[in-house]
């Protein structure tokens, strides 16, 4: 309830007004059944704006930082990102590596909508970079599409680095779903999950215009979903 409330009367009608997102092939997202939206991460508004554009309910796997800290402005940040769907992660590696795919997975086999950033966090320099293989592990579970998204000048509303937020315009692409059925027997080969998460981020990239660097971005040097 309180995840509509917010979307359609509340924070969707407002930020949709103050940011007027150019948004390209909605049609590419599954109308129903697991779907796996595979984006680049250039802010952390991306996690905000992209819920309100589509019209299914999407769930996220977010960094567990974001529900961490004391105080009442970081209680309340918790509450509301969980209230939208947001799951808290670890991305330590190891153990939590596995805990993120089985959060994932439980969204999956329930029919819905998974949002996740192969990078693994948001960019600090605007450059795409070496994807994580835990997007394609879960694609081929679940049997889930995959739809490449490009998030365009986000980073200039809410940067990395802070600074506050800024009125610009923004732009959202929604690439041709991918389809991975071919490799569905080989779902523990690991020149196959980089074979299939590199081919998601090339699609990325082609939408995003961002110039890509073939290795983990600084935040997300630690070890790979695989």
């Amino acid at each position: 309830m309180f995840y509509w409330f917010m979307k359609t009367i509340v924070a969707g009608p407002l930020l949709r007004t103050l940011f007027r997102p150019r948004l390209e092939g909605l049609e590419n997202i599954p109308a129903s059944g697991p779907v796996i939206l595979a984006s680049n991460h250039l802010s952390f508004i991306d996690s905000v704006i992209l819920p309100l554009v589509i019209k299914r309910r999407i769930y996220f796997l977010a960094a567990s930082t974001y529900f961490e800290g004391k105080g009442l402005g970081k209680w309340a940040v918790a509450r509301f990102l969980k209230a939208t769907g947001m799951i808290p992660i670890d991305r330590s590696g190891g153990k939590a590596s596995e805990a993120s795919l089985r959060a994932g997975m439980s969204v999956l086999t329930k029919g819905h909508v998974l949002g996740i950033y192969p990078e693994g966090g948001r960019s600090r320099d605007g450059k795409a970079h070496r994807g994580r293989t835990g997007v394609a592990r879960m694609a081929l579970e679940s049997g889930a599409p995959v739809v490449p998204v490009a998030m365009i000048d986000t980073e200039k509303v809410m940067s990395a680095g802070g600074g506050g937020v800024k009125i610009q315009r923004i732009g959202i692409s929604f690439g041709p779903a991918l389809d991975f059925s071919e490799f569905s027997d080989q779902k523990q080969d690991h020149a196959i999950l980089r074979v299939m998460t590199d081919r998601i981020m090339d699609s990325i990239v082609a939408m995003s215009g961002q110039e890509y660097v073939d290795e983990y971005g600084k935040s997300t040097a630690k070890k790979e979903l695989d």
